[in-house]
């Protein structure tokens, strides 16, 4: 059984609920907004803090950082000055307490854990199995998910698909930048997922069955 589901996901794909719903199948761990909470812990910034800066665009450190360094973050404030010596870009440590957060929490016990960057995380992390871990990528058709956002997340129906892919858009440069890889890039997934094809619930019994037969 793979013990890790890592859940990357196109914006009003599903991708949240189709992971609490595999976790659920499986009964184990669910990881998503959580992991602000502990990294504001690990690195003294404040949650609200990191939400509204962890998909920030890194001015490149951060490659070297996944990679090996020992960087840890110090800070104990909620957005340090820019003047002080010696420390990295915001958006780095926001990025390396949330390395640091998933990479322990996938240690402790089995889990779901959706975005930020968590596949490509784990798999550069000699902490974890690679055995142990399946990569999910969410997608969907655009019309449908514009209308789930409308739905769901009471987008202007004049402007929801310009708002959905934008915020596809940023998303996609956040991996793209922070991983050197390319977000969405059937290469780096174990399966990828029509979310609109099954619907949410059987995309999530999919998943999990493919969890426990892996």
């Amino acid at each position: 059984m793979k013990r890790i589901i890592t859940i990357s996901r196109e914006f009003a794909s599903g991708g949240r609920f189709i992971g609490q719903a595999v976790a659920k199948e499986l009964g184990i761990a669910f990881y998503d907004k959580e992991i602000i909470d502990l990294s504001a812990e690990q690195s003294g910034l404040s949650a609200d803090y990191i939400s509204k800066t962890e998909q920030t665009l890194t001015s490149g450190w951060i490659y070297s950082l996944i990679v090996g360094s020992a960087y840890s973050a110090t800070s104990s404030v909620s957005a340090p000055s820019e003047s002080r010596l010696g420390m990295l870009p915001l958006a780095d440590q926001v990025f390396n307490a949330q390395r640091k957060v998933i990479i322990d929490l996938a240690q402790k016990n089995p889990c779901v854990i959706v975005g930020r960057c968590a596949d490509y995380i784990l798999k550069h992390s000699e902490e974890i199995n690679q055995q142990d871990v399946l990569n999910v990528f969410v997608y969907a058709p655009l019309a449908d998910r514009v209308s789930l956002a409308v739905k769901e997340f009471n987008f202007d129906p004049a402007s929801a698909e310009k708002q959905v892919k934008q915020i596809d858009k940023r998303r996609a440069n956040h991996y793209n930048t922070f991983t050197e890889r390319t977000w969405g890039n059937r290469t780096h997934y174990d399966i990828l997922i029509n979310s609109s094809l099954l619907g949410l619930e059987e995309s999530a019994h999919l998943i999990a069955q493919l969890a426990q037969k892996s």
